[in-house]
């Protein structure tokens, strides 16, 4: 299956992460992140799901 389930991607070690646009907060401002960009480089991601959560 190769990291795919039911519930979504779930990566394991080695695997390549999927092309992605996602927000982010850069410079205290929220804009937009395309993986695509970064084709070639190595790129560290890291997620904090409830991390910044407007409530």
């Amino acid at each position: 299956m190769n990291g795919q389930s039911e519930a979504g991607f779930c990566a394991g070690r080695g695997d390549r992460a999927p092309i992605f646009i996602a927000d982010a907060i850069i410079d205290s401002q929220i804009k937009k992140v395309n993986l695509e960009n970064y084709k070639g480089k190595w790129v560290l991601l890291f997620f904090y799901p409830s991390d910044f959560t407007f409530v």
